[in-house]
């Protein structure tokens, strides 16, 4: 079966992509998930916190020791002992450039136009593919109305857009009250591609305690739905790549986000519980579905379920939300 997918610009000999997660940090499992057929490899994400903070760390430290005291210069640190965690990272490309065979993508996370988003010209010269621009942002003040957000990460795009000619995914929330609109409006600021949807970890509450507590929930099959709606919609109608993430667990959710029209399939959740070997296993699923069907290549059967194929598109929009309702039928014994 031939799974090979244009993606940002990219020719991908499979439509699987790890996301960023820590696996992409070790160079033997970046190798493992190229044998068990990544498409492409996107790198765990540089936050605009710590670029910034380091930033200003080593202006304080490093460039501005200058005391008037020469014995005290002394027990200033030596910028020759310092690694900068850019660098690390610009490193860690160039390995992977030398050792790999797929597309490897950098990964920026920040929420404003700041000057950390000219390290992006670091990034592209180290080699990177192409760039993912997350926006974790969470719109939580209340004299913030939906156009300002949506602003935000259009001047972060366009910030970007001016440092690098690589091409540019954005990982978007799905929290935007017209997502359509949206997507086509960073098609035109530049963007090469769209991720949908980014999760959004949310803190728990610890009782005891009475302390808040990050917690890490991995993603489920039925959250993967979310994204094939918005891909089905979205499929035919923007000229973008169309990359769906958050949960896919096995072949089946990956077919479905396929068949909407994704032009590839993020895994994260399910890498990290059971290690490279579950892409392969994925991979296989895909392939033995499409021998079955009698489907050659993606291109066969990709967008096959979009709004623009199916007989009635109303399914993707209110006409699901009325046949869900209306065909629930309660457990017998239980009176409503």
């Amino acid at each position: 079966m031939d799974l090979h997918t244009q993606y940002l610009g990219l020719t991908l000999a499979s439509p699987l992509v790890p996301s960023a997660s820590p696996l992409s940090r070790s160079l033997d499992s970046c190798r493992r998930l190229e044998d068990a057929g990544a498409g492409a490899l996107i790198l765990w994400s540089l936050f605009e916190e710590t670029l910034t903070a380091e930033t200003e760390s080593s202006a304080r430290f490093l460039s501005e020791q200058f005391t008037g005291f020469a014995e005290a210069d002394s027990f200033l640190p030596d910028h020759r002992d310092f690694t900068p965690v850019l660098d690390l990272y610009l490193e860690h490309i160039a390995k992977l450039k030398a050792s790999l065979g797929i597309p490897v993508i950098a990964s920026l996370n920040g929420v404003t136009p700041g000057g950390w988003v000219r390290h992006a010209q670091a990034l592209e010269q180290a080699g990177a593919d192409a760039l993912e621009l997350n926006v974790y942002y969470v719109a939580a003040d209340p004299d913030e109305d939906g156009a300002a957000v949506e602003e935000r990460y259009l001047a972060l795009l366009s910030a970007l857009r001016h440092q690098v000619k690589l091409p540019i995914n954005m990982k978007l929330s799905p929290a935007f009250s017209a997502v359509a609109n949206m997507v086509r409006r960073l098609e035109a600021a530049g963007a090469n591609g769209v991720a949908l949807f980014n999760r959004f970890y949310q803190p728990d509450i610890n009782l005891d305690s009475l302390r808040l507590r990050p917690v890490l929930n991995p993603s489920t099959s039925a959250e993967s739905l979310l994204a094939m709606r918005w891909i089905a919609l979205l499929h035919g109608r923007v000229g973008l790549s169309l990359g769906a993430t958050g949960g896919v667990h096995g072949p089946e959710d990956a077919l479905k986000l396929l068949l909407a029209g994704a032009d590839v399939v993020h895994l994260c959740s399910l890498l990290l519980r059971e290690g490279p070997r579950a892409l392969g296993r994925v991979r296989a699923g895909i392939a033995e579905w499409m021998e079955a069907q009698g489907f050659e290549t993606l291109a066969d059967f990709r967008g096959r379920m979009s709004a623009l194929a199916v007989p009635n598109p109303a399914e993707f929009e209110r006409g699901n939300y009325v046949q869900v309702l209306d065909s629930f039928k309660s457990a017998t014994g239980v009176m409503i």
